[in-house]
């Protein structure tokens, strides 16, 4: 074996950035669990996570694939594996095409309405990456792609989406376009030279940091409506105080004027936030 042939699977991990799952995992678990009110199965999770990895394996590598001349422009991503040659289209072509291989067997192995749905997600991860040409409501679309793992779970294992579903969605969809606004100020000054469109863009920083507080509210919002029409205990309502008490934390450590722990804010706060609700959530559930 290559030294280059031994790194393949490394640099395609890279790519994806494969440790991010973690952002909306653990809630397509809160979904499956809430659909249920018991423990889901084995089976069920096996296949749910399955099915997570390789959704969120397809829409990363289609984004790099759209976005690959785009990232070669921009000093913060030209080192990536596609603009800086490590990977080869083909190979990042072939990882996609496994991806959504591995999605259609997972979900295959789930309940049957989910067996005709699965276009939905698809079709919503290769639009995503062209928004950015086109409009700065582009975040909202990424969050309405996460949002949908909940709602898909909760699908997954019950064959049904009451209300609750949408609004434990919607939290979900609101929390990821919060924190993108956020993540647009990295490359606020390579996207108005690009003409391209982001919040940031449209509205500045300030804006920004305006709109991820709206957003995030309505994060808070809709899982209080959510825990309101579930007959959950306390240990759910604890969850949304730690998760509200967390956004709140995130929004204080980054100002419009001051961005250096935007890194923090974005990628250990929000993987700490998934994993704490849904801890919270699987003991409501389980104990509760």
């Amino acid at each position: 074996m290559t030294a280059a042939t031994a790194t393949l699977p490394r640099r395609l991990a890279s790519l994806v950035r494969i440790e991010h799952t973690v952002f909306a995992l653990p809630f397509a678990y809160v979904g499956a669990f809430l659909a249920l009110d018991a423990w889901p199965g084995l089976a069920d999770l096996a296949w749910l996570t399955v099915a997570m990895v390789g959704a969120r394996t397809l829409a990363m590598s289609v984004n790099r694939l759209v976005d690959a001349e785009l990232d070669a422009r921009n000093p913060r991503t030209a080192s990536r594996e596609l603009p800086s040659g490590a990977l080869s289209r083909g190979q990042v072509l072939g990882l996609s095409l496994a991806a959504l291989a591995v999605f259609l067997l997972a979900v295959s192995q789930l309940d049957p309405i989910v067996r005709w749905l699965w276009p939905i997600p698809v079709v919503m991860f290769v639009v995503y990456p062209y928004l950015k040409r086109v409009t700065w409501l582009c975040h909202l679309w990424l969050g309405m792609c996460l949002g949908l793992a909940p709602v898909g779970a909760w699908l997954a294992v019950s064959g049904t989406a009451p209300w609750e579903a949408w609004a434990i969605g919607a939290a979900v969809a609101l929390w990821v376009a919060g924190f993108d606004l956020f993540y647009s100020l990295f490359d606020l000054d390579h996207d108005r030279a690009q003409g391209l469109h982001s919040w940031a863009v449209r509205f500045g920083p300030a804006g920004a940091f305006s709109g991820a507080r709206v957003f995030h509210t309505g994060t808070v919002a809709s899982l209080v409506a959510a825990g309101i029409g579930l007959d959950v205990s306390v240990l759910y309502w604890a969850g949304v105080v730690v998760t509200a008490g967390l956004l709140v934390y995130e929004h204080s450590i980054v100002r419009p004027e001051d961005l250096r722990r935007l890194d923090a804010a974005f990628f250990t706060l929000n993987g700490v936030i998934s994993i704490v609700f849904f801890a919270f959530v699987g003991a409501d559930v389980l104990v509760g």
